[in-house]
């Protein structure tokens, strides 16, 4: 143990130079002869979590009255959920409270819907601010109204102080039943403080049942620049309603009218979810955008006959009884669905409805057995992890309070094969029968290391280019993982199991648990170039892959609108571009990856990630008509690289392509939990040139991704 510290030590000594130091050219050997699988164009994924998310173009909170009208303060966090989410806007009374009461006896969706009384021509009602609003924009929407004959309502919509900073729609005939008013609004200055007014005078009371304000150019209830820029990102696959929300989600909430679709507590996170984006949304998300439908079913507080009637809606024809539930919702096609994921991380004791090990795989098989009973056509992902996800979440949860209240395990770090923590093994052992992927989720704090011997993250002192490589050692490690697998359980290689890394991203945090600068304008986006690389060189293992940050990889301008792609949005878009359905090949080199800092079943891999060319990552794959290849180089290092390319048995013409994305020398990006913010500044742009040749030797830009795409004879 001594020696093989010593061994690391003087590695990193040798990145180190290497970071500051010119180094000789790299060389790279790329075999055409040899090849592999082609790549799945669904590699190239991206998750939505909760229900209704940042796609919806829906402007107001708590559009259904979830939570009580009252200017009082907010009650306690309610418990059961982590309390991740931003609070939301409230709406509160215009007026003093008494006017506005909460009505139980005719309540339009839920539980209960404000009821404004009136005092003759003093105005009463509900408003709502901190609507972002643009000069010239047009909103649309509806409000549900019931109320007295003597009631006059007027709803608004300001965009400043000033009695003439709005616009304004009155409704003078009310019934004691609901009825649904339109509305059209146009915006006539920019501001982040807009407010909706729904207030009346006159004699007796109104009711607001329900109320949608959205930007007039939504796409079916998208945002349509939000829309546009997916498409352009290439979004392959999507899953919904994914994450820990889905373990308490009840898939019934979200069919039918959607101003209907009960608003409900949202336990897995503390929020609230309206409801208003449920699996026909979802289906018609996934046309807009061109991605192959990813469904999760519950498997924490649901069950198999729950997760059987949504696959029969779906899937069912329009003579089922829930296919014609469907039909009757619009929807008279069955959609076709053919993946579908049992659960989320039903190893964590953080998700409701979590059960020991002994107990979920037979729950597993329950759910699939009811499942395929109704289409047997469906291919199943399990909720698995392998012992270094568990490990790694446990070190996580303890020190750095991700997820509260993780109870103390006696077993030993790593956890190991077989272990009460193994949950794919269990799940292998008991259920392989019925698993087509294993869903294994991976993070990676960049900057952040275990040090084996206290079993805690410590500051990583290594140098960027063996940060940018921590999480593709994750992915390495599944691999590893899956050869033990079939020592224990030989039967498997009969089976035609595939990986679903369906939840995956790069994180940011500090030892305190809080979120620390991002150091690196490449951190995140070279993490997630050398976790791709990964899936690349096991295309014959790896089915499908969900990035937890896929959907964000768009910039925002200050009022919400998608304007661009980021840094991590680039990455994705230009692999997916040039490697989807590609055929992997062989690229050798004298030059092994070093080892990273860690903990072996941990954080890192009994084996470094990476092509042999060290300290750069190359990837080449030939088009599936062998008629261009297509070269991707990761520079992670903070200087430049040059690398002498050995085309063995690939005889190049014609010019070459060149795609590449690098750091603009002092940009930085805004501190952020997670890599991300609503409103990220201006997008990232890719620098495209050709060269007359194929080149046989090629300078790479400090932290970069450079694409090389050239015809072949």
């Amino acid at each position: 143990m001594h020696r093989l510290g010593q061994s690391i030590g003087l590695l990193v000594l040798m990145v180190l130079i290497a970071g500051t130091a010119p180094a000789q050219p790299v060389k790279v050997t790329i075999d055409a002869s040899r090849t592999a699988p082609p790549i799945t164009p669904l590699v190239f994924g991206g998750f939505m979590e909760p229900a209704t998310t940042g796609v919806w173009a829906e402007m107001l909170a708590d559009r259904k009255f979830f939570n009580q009208v009252t200017s009082q303060p907010d009650p306690a966090a309610v418990t059961g959920g982590f309390g991740r989410r931003r609070s939301q806007r409230r709406w509160l009374p215009v007026g003093p409270d008494a006017f506005v009461v909460m009505d139980r006896e005719d309540a339009y969706v839920g539980e209960w819907s404000p009821l404004v009384r009136l005092e003759a021509d003093s105005p009463h009602g509900i408003g709502q601010s901190g609507l972002a609003l643009r000069a010239g924009r047009a909103y649309e929407g509806r409000v549900a109204l019931a109320g007295s004959p003597g009631a006059r309502v007027s709803i608004s919509l300001a965009w400043g102080p000033d009695p003439g900073d709005r616009q304004t729609i009155d409704v003078d005939s009310l019934a004691p039943g609901y009825a649904t008013f339109p509305l059209e609004f146009t915006a006539q200055a920019d501001t982040s403080d807009g407010r909706l007014e729904i207030v009346g005078t006159g004699t007796g009371s109104f009711r607001v049942g329900v109320v949608s304000l959205m930007p007039a150019d939504n796409v079916s209830g998208f945002k349509a620049a939000t829309i546009r820029w997916l498409k352009e990102l290439g979004i392959e696959i999507a899953r919904w309603p994914g994450g820990n929300f889905v373990s308490a989600y009840d898939w019934r909430d979200g069919i039918g009218d959607g101003d209907k679709r009960p608003p409900r507590r949202e336990l897995a996170w503390g929020g609230l979810e309206s409801n208003d984006m449920g699996i026909d949304d979802f289906m018609t998300f996934c046309r807009l955008v061109g991605a192959v439908p990813y469904i999760a079913v519950n498997s924490g507080l649901g069950d198999a006959h729950s997760a059987a009637e949504e696959l029969e809606y779906v899937n069912g024809p329009a003579t089922s009884r829930l296919g014609r539930r469907r039909a009757e919702n619009g929807h008279p096609a069955p959609y076709g669905v053919k993946i579908w994921g049992v659960g989320n991380e039903m190893y964590g004791p953080w998700q409701w409805g979590h059960m020991s090990v002994r107990q979920y795989p037979e729950k597993h098989n329950l759910i699939v057995q009811a499942m395929r009973r109704v289409d047997p056509t469906i291919q199943v992902i399990a909720s698995g992890a392998t012992p270094e996800e568990a490990s790694w979440c446990y070190i996580e949860n303890r020190q750095l309070g991700t997820f509260p209240g993780r109870e103390t395990v006696s077993e030993p770090l790593p956890f190991a094969f077989g272990s009460s923590q193994d949950w794919t093994g269990a799940l292998l052992e008991t259920s392989a029968d019925h698993i087509d992927f294993l869903g294994e989720h991976f993070y990676g704090y960049p900057n952040l290391v275990i040090d084996p011997a206290r079993e805690q993250f410590v500051e990583s002192d290594e140098p960027f280019a063996l940060k940018v490589r921590r999480l593709a050692n994750r992915v390495q490690f599944k691999f590893e993982a899956w050869e033990e697998y079939l020592e224990r359980f030989p039967g498997l290689k009969d089976k035609n199991i595939r990986f679903a890394f369906d939840e995956w991203s790069p994180r940011n945090r500090g030892l305190g648990g809080g979120p620390r600068p991002v150091n690196h304008p490449m951190l995140f986006p070279l993490t997630n170039a050398l976790v791709y690389h990964e899936f690349f060189r096991h295309s014959d293992m790896v089915g499908l892959a969900v990035a937890t940050g896929g959907m964000r990889g768009l910039a925002y301008d200050s009022s919400g609108d998608a304007i661009g792609l980021r840094r991590e949005g680039l990455v994705m878009k230009v692999l997916r571009d040039h490697f989807a359905g590609t055929v992997p090949v062989a690229v050798d080199g004298d030059s092994p990856q070093v080892p990273t800092k860690g903990a072996v079943g941990i954080d890192t891999s009994a084996h470094p990630s990476g092509s042999p060319t060290y300290p750069l990552d190359v990837f080449a794959a030939l088009s599936a008509d062998r008629g261009n290849m297509v070269v991707s180089v990761v520079n992670p290092t903070e200087t430049p690289q040059e690398c002498d390319l050995d085309l063995s048995g690939v005889p190049a013409s014609g010019p070459t392509t060149i795609s590449q994305l690098t750091a603009p020398a002092g940009e930085m990006p805004a501190p952020s939990a997670t890599g991300w913010a609503p409103f990220s500044g201006p997008p990232a742009t890719l620098a495209e040139s050709t060269l007359a040749v194929a080149p046989r030797r090629i300078t790479l830009p400090p932290t970069s991704l450079t694409v090389y795409e050239f015809e072949v004879e």
